[in-house]
């Protein structure tokens, strides 16, 4: 492939799916606030990879075809050991290429943060993409209500072939209001109409506020940021048609596995104190009983029985008894619930177990 000039030469899902979900412009009851210096903000893009030559080509493209400019494009290379560089290359001066050795995700997202010189940042997995008018949907929120720090989306969630929206885009339109008000970020995570990393615009100005990415954190330090930046900032907005689509199948991507118990109950404990810090202990409790159940479930469809139980046994006030006892019995027995859940579609859904495990987010 010879150096971006023109057209993608192949079809992303993002050029295929983006009028079919292409929402109207964002008209409100109260008049926009539209002022030079609001207009004239730029946009870095932020795109960590790991081993990403067979797919960064995609993240890229959709960065480029955006409706809105996009002032400064950079690519941390975390140490890949195949021809990222050389993929990377192809696109000249259009993107800021850093190489440095393997430290992880959030070390890559930091380093990229290091290096942003535009006034909001726009984060996106070299696995995943952009739909078309992304930061334009956004941009247009920024001109509404130019008091917030951040501001995030819907998005397609992506697997063999076949995609959809992660939040039904009537029901996020219904939840959040027709004319797109800010609430507060924990009761839309709560709701799971918060978005996700592809979809997170943030001044960069808030990350000299609440700091880096927590780079010991070896799973959900990007959940961890969005904690940190809601316990200063708990207002966001919310675009309910989808940006960006998050693949869940690419191989190799920068994202690492790591489920087992201890760390995820660190997670929990370590927020359940920050949000008691921040006064937010009671809008916090709803959504670390989310993640729990979430992580519960998941290491249920993975036979992990025993992690599973320390998560029930370590958090007792915020899962209800029916739950725990019923989440409990399923342990006992973890690879016939395992074979169970993934066979059984039907009666996944009975227990609520049935939603499709996500790609693990790091």
């Amino acid at each position: 492939m010879s150096p971006f000039s023109g057209p993608a030469q192949y079809v992303t899902i993002s050029g295929v799916l983006f009028w079919a979900f292409r929402g109207k412009g964002v008209e409100s009851v109260i008049s926009p606030m539209q002022d030079k210096e609001t207009n004239n903000e730029s946009v870095s893009a932020v795109i960590p990879v790991y081993n990403g030559a067979g797919f960064i080509h995609r993240a890229l493209d959709s960065v480029l075809a955006q409706t809105h400019p996009v002032e400064q494009i950079i690519v941390v290379d975390d140490g890949s050991t195949d021809k990222t560089a050389s993929a990377v290359s192809e696109y000249g001066g259009r993107v800021e290429y850093i190489y440095q050795p393997n430290a992880g995700a959030a070390a890559a997202r930091n380093t990229g943060i290091r290096a942003v010189r535009g006034d909001w940042v726009a984060f996106l997995d070299s696995d995943d993409e952009w739909l078309p008018d992304r930061l334009a949907r956004q941009f247009e929120l920024v001109c509404k209500y130019p008091e917030l720090a951040w501001i995030s989306g819907n998005f397609l969630r992506s697997s063999q072939g076949e995609s959809g929206a992660h939040a039904d885009p009537a029901r996020a339109a219904r939840w959040w209001g027709e004319t797109d008000t800010p609430r507060r970020f924990f009761e839309a995570f709560a709701q799971d109409l918060w978005g996700c990393t592809d979809t997170m615009l943030i001044r960069r100005s808030v990350f000299d506020e609440v700091g880096l990415f927590s780079e010991d954190l070896r799973r959900a330090n990007d959940i961890d940021m969005w904690f940190r930046i809601a316990y200063r900032h708990p207002q966001i907005a919310y675009v309910a048609e989808p940006l960006a689509v998050y693949h869940l199948d690419t191989a190799g991507s920068i994202v690492k596995t790591s489920t087992r118990a201890p760390v995820l109950a660190k997670f929990i404990e370590r927020h359940l104190e920050l949000s008691q810090q921040a006064g937010a202990f009671n809008e916090f409790c709803p959504v670390a009983r989310r993640l729990l159940r979430q992580w519960i479930r998941g290491m249920l469809f993975a036979g992990q029985g025993q992690d599973a139980r320390q998560l029930l046994g370590g958090f007792k006030s915020l899962l209800p008894l029916h739950y725990r006892l019923g989440m409990g019995l399923a342990t006992r027995f973890p690879r016939t619930t395992a074979g169970a859940l993934r066979l059984g579609g039907k009666g996944a859904r009975r227990v609520g177990l049935g939603r499709k495990v996500d790609r693990p987010r790091n």
